[in-house]
């Protein structure tokens, strides 16, 4: 089954209860909508000429401003809800618990993984509020960021005193 990547994720995403949808004039959480087309679903506010770059320093930006507000201490999810609250905010979209399909000898599985975050479609973010980081959680980003064909993730620990010392960026192939 040839799927293409982009407009399975959209498909998805709507489908399944992901970020705000703007229709007509008026702005809706898509979960529950599934009886609407999912040609119907948009972002928010469209910045679709940033690359991932300029994304990721968004990102960063927008984590210290949870950290400071929230601190250390509390579970992934409530960084997660309050990351993509901010990055709303800053116009961007931003997608929670995606699931992503994977190929996997020429067979397409659905429920390949699970990202945290997809920002503009094009950066990967894996939420952690552990101890330390450890080499798993950056094998696990990078092998993310291969089977989804992304190029740059960023795994932001939370559970640490300062939030730089939290922040890992994973590059896949990415120019500079």
């Amino acid at each position: 089954m040839q799927v293409k990547g982009e407009l399975f994720l959209t498909q998805y995403l709507f489908t399944q209860g992901g970020p705000c949808v703007r229709i007509g004039g008026e702005i809706r959480h898509s979960a529950g909508q599934s009886r609407l087309s999912w040609r119907a679903w948009r972002p928010l506010r469209d910045k679709e000429d940033i690359s991932e770059n300029e994304a990721a320093t968004q990102i960063v930006d927008a984590a210290y401003k949870v950290h400071v507000a929230l601190g250390p201490g509390l579970l992934e999810s409530a960084y997660e809800a309050a990351l993509v609250f901010e990055l709303h905010r800053r116009g961007l979209s931003t997608a929670r618990q995606v699931l992503v399909p994977i190929f996997y000898e020429s067979t397409l599985i659905e429920s390949g993984f699970r990202a945290d975050l997809i920002v503009q479609d094009s950066v990967i973010v894996e939420i952690k509020s552990v101890e330390a980081i450890s080499a798993v959680h950056k094998k696990q980003l990078l092998t993310y960021l291969r089977l989804s064909g992304r190029r740059l993730g960023l795994l932001i620990n939370f559970n640490v005193r300062l939030i730089k010392d939290g922040i890992t960026r994973i590059v896949d192939n990415l120019p500079e």
